[in-house]
């Protein structure tokens, strides 16, 4: 198949990457260099025009922007086959208020909140909760707009610096898990488990990040604990909705069970290179048939082998990066890299934004995937890089136990 891929991340150079695995051809727009080196790339908006051009067989889009924005409704009007939820539906991620007020209104557990308009009215909400207290700004944030506050000043400060419209919610204790399905409106097929991690520094400190790393191991959840996902989450949710593409829940593994943080309206980045890397299927077909409305029956194989993805990030990142730095290694690192933040500069290759590359490898066991990540990483270089060196640590650290 001839299949269009939007957006310009490491997502999206996973969702490509896989599919040339199997055959088919690949367009993107804005594309990045990494997907370049697989198929033609527009550097465009221009998406429509950019379909009329290529004549795709499939689009699949990664970044909730075209979602939100309505791009699924203008290819269904037009009656061109598109994975991806409605503008309507996208509105899970577009505003965490009206995904809070679904959940509720769904049963879907949750943490409890309190949405506000004013800052004022946030300032007087802290009152009803137990310290910390995490504080989301309602809009798209780029995986940025929440803030974990440990105390009344920083809780005050996260107000003013995320307001005017703002959700506050009690800090749920746990581990956090990534699920995602792709579903096709009436049935859907769910995908293995991730863990991402958040924050920019090691032992989850430091402020949030659009996710510095993630891993896929089938033993991240239990049969028990998946089928009470799917029971209490995704299927009210995809049942209250009709929902079409990915659904992605964040979440926190309690005492309680399992508590949505977020609902994402697409693949989550970086879950989807780790994910990508251990797929042992016919993406293109499944997307197809998530296009057509018939996942009816369908399931994913998956490689044993667990897989690791760490990301590598630019000078300053989460705040004002810094861009146009040469970086070395990426082909004879031994590992799978992934662009995310890239450009082809003057001086070849350079960073062109704060996630920069998605370093990713397997292993026989959870430990070896690690170990060639990791190993994959010191060989690749640019000035200012930094990242996480503790990814899948809490896997390794649960089944040592």
């Amino acid at each position: 198949m001839k299949i269009f891929v939007i957006g310009g991340g490491g997502r999206e150079h996973a969702i490509a990457w896989r599919l040339v695995q199997e055959g088919h051809t690949i367009f993107g727009a804005p594309g990045n260099p990494g997907i370049a080196q697989l198929g033609r790339v527009f550097p465009t908006a221009d998406y429509l025009g950019t379909v009329e051009s290529v004549q795709p067989d499939l689009t699949v889009i990664g970044p909730e922007a075209p979602l939100v924005a309505g791009v699924v409704d203008q290819f269904r009007a037009r009656n061109l086959p598109v994975v991806g939820p409605t503008q309507a539906m996208a509105q899970l991620e577009a505003s965490k208020v009206y995904s809070k007020q679904f959940m509720q209104a769904a049963g879907i557990p949750t943490a409890r909140f309190v949405s506000t308009e004013r800052a004022d009215d946030a300032l007087a909400a802290l009152n009803k909760f137990d310290f910390p207290v995490v504080v989301k700004t309602d809009g798209l944030a780029a995986g940025k707009g929440v803030i974990i506050a440990h105390d009344r000043p920083e809780a005050e400060a996260a107000i003013n610096s995320l307001g005017p419209r703002l959700i506050l919610e009690e800090f749920l204790k746990g581990e956090e898990v990534s699920f995602i399905v792709l579903s096709a409106g009436r049935n859907f097929v769910p995908l293995e488990a991730t863990q991402d991690h958040k924050t920019v520094h090691d032992g989850d400190t430091g402020p949030n990040t659009g996710g510095m790393g993630a891993y896929c191991d089938g033993r991240i959840l239990s049969g028990a604990d998946t089928q009470q996902i799917l029971d209490k989450v995704i299927e009210p949710a995809i049942h209250a909705t009709g929902f079409t593409g990915f659904l992605y829940a964040g979440l926190m593994m309690t005492r309680d069970g399992p508590k949505v943080l977020e609902f994402n309206v697409r693949l989550g980045d970086p879950e989807t290179q780790p994910l990508m890397h251990r797929l042992d299927d016919s993406f293109g077909e499944t997307l197809m048939r998530a296009a057509t409305g018939n996942l009816a029956d369908t399931r994913l194989r998956w490689k044993s082998d667990p897989s690791v993805c760490v990301v590598l990030a630019a000078a300053g990142y989460p705040g004002q990066v810094r861009t146009g730095d040469p970086i070395q290694g990426i082909d004879d690192c031994g590992a799978q890299v992934f662009h995310a933040g890239t450009k082809t500069g003057p001086r070849g290759l350079e960073t062109a934004g704060g996630r920069v590359l998605g370093v990713t490898a397997s292993g026989p066991d959870l430990a070896a995937a690690v170990t060639n990540t990791y190993q994959a990483v010191s060989q690749i270089h640019f000035d200012g890089m930094h990242y996480r060196r503790d990814i899948a640590q809490k896997g390794l650290k649960r089944w040592r136990t």
